[in-house]
């Protein structure tokens, strides 16, 4: 089903930088640890976002879409979804699933075994959880989603750019004319949704692609730095140590490791 994920993860896995898009995550079985700079958010089975193979890590997810957020706040009637406050949301926000809300998600879920009525009984499945999440604990967060002049929405033009063009240089200044705030109001707004500021935010993104490059051209470590914006070799292997715990280099040979066999060989 479109904007649906469902995922499994049977081992505990190192921390590594990723970037979800705008997503409902509900686990549940397992648990789950995400960082936002220095504050770290912890969650579990029954809340909305260790594994082994005997009891692995389940967890569904739903992409939220401003537009969909939009019109729900539409069609509400007066006084049935609660004001929105001022300022910028944070990235990430952790809450107890009411029962309202889990049971929807069963409902979408079930629909994956009955194609005859997914086409028809989804689109109403997904607007009933979007109206839980609107009118829930976390509702302030995500009706900034569908109101255009909201910080959350403003920010999330800058953070897009930074995703699609991240290994391009770029100028504070031009993000905050992006986003229509002033430098001042930028800075504090991109720091209360990520954290970081928008140089911080890119960085690990470079990296990640990086890894992801090096995985299939493991030789060419020069090359994949200036790819993704890195016009110093000696920077980017530095950074790039930092980030993964090893020369880039050699981390690419782990990779290949982990993925062809101890032997190295090609399936």
């Amino acid at each position: 089903m479109d904007g649906v994920l469902i995922s499994k993860v049977d081992r505990s896995d190192p921390p590594a930088p990723s970037m979800s898009g705008t997503v409902l995550a509900v686990i549940a079985q397992g648990a789950k640890r995400l960082a936002l700079g220095d504050r770290i958010f912890e969650y579990g089975a029954g809340q909305f976002t260790q594994a082994d193979p005997e009891r692995p890590a389940l967890g569904f997810g739903l992409t939220l879409e401003p537009s969909a957020v939009a019109e729900l706040l539409l069609r509400a009637g007066p006084g049935d979804a609660p004001p929105t406050g001022g300022g910028a949301a944070p990235g990430i926000a952790v809450s107890d699933a009411p029962a309202p809300l889990l049971d929807a998600v069963v409902r979408l879920l079930r629909l994956l075994d009955e194609p005859r009525d997914r086409a028809v009984l989804a689109p109403l499945v997904k607007r009933e959880i979007l109206w839980r999440l609107i009118t829930g604990e976390q509702g302030a967060t995500v009706r900034q989603l569908g109101l255009a002049d909201s910080g959350l929405s403003h920010i999330s033009r800058a953070v897009r750019w930074i995703r699609e063009h991240y290994a391009r240089p770029f100028r504070v200044e031009d993000l905050a004319r992006l986003s229509g705030m002033s430098v001042s109001a930028f800075y504090r707004n991109f720091h209360a949704v990520t954290a970081m500021s928008p140089i911080q935010f890119q960085k690990p993104i470079r990296l990640q692609e990086a890894r992801l490059l090096l995985a299939t051209h493991p030789g060419d470590v020069t090359g994949v730095g200036h790819r993704v914006g890195y016009d110093n070799p000696s920077q980017f292997s530095r950074e790039y140590r930092r980030q993964f715990g090893a020369p880039p280099s050699q981390d690419a040979a782990r990779l290949r490791r982990s993925v062809h066999g101890p032997a190295g060989v090609l399936p």
